[in-house]
């Protein structure tokens, strides 16, 4: 496989014949790479997926794989799925025929995670257990679907681990307020948790937040963006679901709050970011209001689970609640089932009175 430089630009391309998928013979020229090294590497890339022979090892179907996918996926969705693949996956696997990966190396690679344990003595979490677990199962999917692999022995395993995380906590409407009084000496942090908790927003949709994003005349914020902070770099993505796109009405109360914020920006335009601090600033200071309150510590997360509850408990709908945090409903009914006032008596009379009538 040989590459080529270009003597007047400088830089390096690949000029070769692969059968298509007509099976004709067909040359491909690429040009345009840095170094003679990211030319071979490309190349190699691209006679892999041609062929999709599976008797290729584990690292370089990974380069198949990040080829169909990295495009299909946000940023930070494959940033996180790329550092589980370089860490976890390959180190494992990497050299070993995807065609010769067995139930049983795939049951021996959930043991050393099970018993994997960091310089504190922790060992991973059921949730990270099983994040890792799916993350590899995806990839033999992958060689299932498109490359015809004949099983995900990852699938044939079972998963390790569990969904379920941490208790869910929250905030009552009390406690929020004892909060929200100590953090008035920072007005940037108190006009964010004010948005957190009445809204129940995300953090990465509080960030992306600009001033044109607000109507006050009608009392709306628009959802429309997410802010992530990918590898130093400050990100604006989509929301997290097609649900999360949304308009949120405001309490009066908080639109005044925030119109007297946007005043006090010296120069800020109408597209400038109103919180230009990160994620974990937020956690910081979520910290910092907690001890001085002499509140229970919750996340920052949690916050949108205080502002489900709050509006649970003022008698609002699972689909009302779904459409404001951006929500299907029947996943506030499952996630938040604890909260709502049980019906069941309701139901027995109601069932009572219709067998009174035969």
């Amino acid at each position: 496989m040989p590459a080529y430089k270009n003597q007047t630009k400088g830089t390096w391309y690949v000029s070769f014949y692969y059968q298509n998928w007509k099976g004709e013979r067909t040359r491909k020229l690429k040009r345009g790479f840095r170094t003679r090294k990211e030319a071979l590497d490309w190349e190699r890339t691209f006679q892999l997926q041609t062929t999709a022979n599976l008797k290729m090892t584990f690292e370089d179907f990974i380069a198949v794989y990040t080829v169909d996918m990295k495009q299909r996926m946000k940023l930070n969705t494959w940033v996180t799925k790329e550092s589980v693949i370089q860490t976890k996956l390959i180190p494992y696997f990497g050299k070993r025929k995807m065609c010769e990966i067995q139930a049983k190396d795939v049951m021996a690679w959930q043991n050393e995670m099970m018993k994997h344990e960091n310089r504190e003595g922790q060992k991973y979490s059921p949730v990270y257990l099983k994040t890792l677990h799916n993350q590899l199962s995806a990839i033999f999917n992958h060689a299932v679907r498109y490359y015809n692999l004949k099983e995900n022995p990852a699938a044939k395993v079972g998963n390790m681990g569990k969904s379920k995380g941490r208790e869910m906590l929250f905030w009552t409407k009390e406690e929020y307020q004892k909060f929200a009084e100590v953090m008035m000496d920072k007005p940037m942090s108190f006009y964010a948790f004010e948005l957190l908790y009445w809204c129940g927003i995300r953090e990465g949709e509080l960030l992306a937040l600009t001033p044109k994003d607000f109507d006050f005349q009608r009392q709306t914020v628009s959802i429309s963006k997410s802010y992530q902070r990918i590898r130093g770099k400050d990100v604006i993505t989509d929301p997290k679901t097609p649900k999360s796109n949304r308009v949120i009405q405001m309490p009066e109360f908080l639109c005044e709050e925030i119109q007297d914020y946007i005043k006090s920006l010296y120069g800020v335009k109408e597209t400038d970011r109103m919180f230009t601090v990160t994620k974990s600033y937020l956690y910081r200071e979520m910290d910092r209001g907690s001890v001085r309150a002499n509140i229970k510590r919750i996340r920052v997360h949690d916050l949108r689970h205080s502002h489900v509850s709050l509006l649970i408990e003022m008698g609002f709908s699972a689909l009302a609640i779904a459409d404001r945090v951006g929500h299907e409903s029947i996943d506030i009914t499952y996630r938040y089932a604890h909260l709502f006032p049980s019906r069941q008596k309701e139901i027995a009379n109601k069932l009572n009175e219709e067998r009174g009538g035969f």
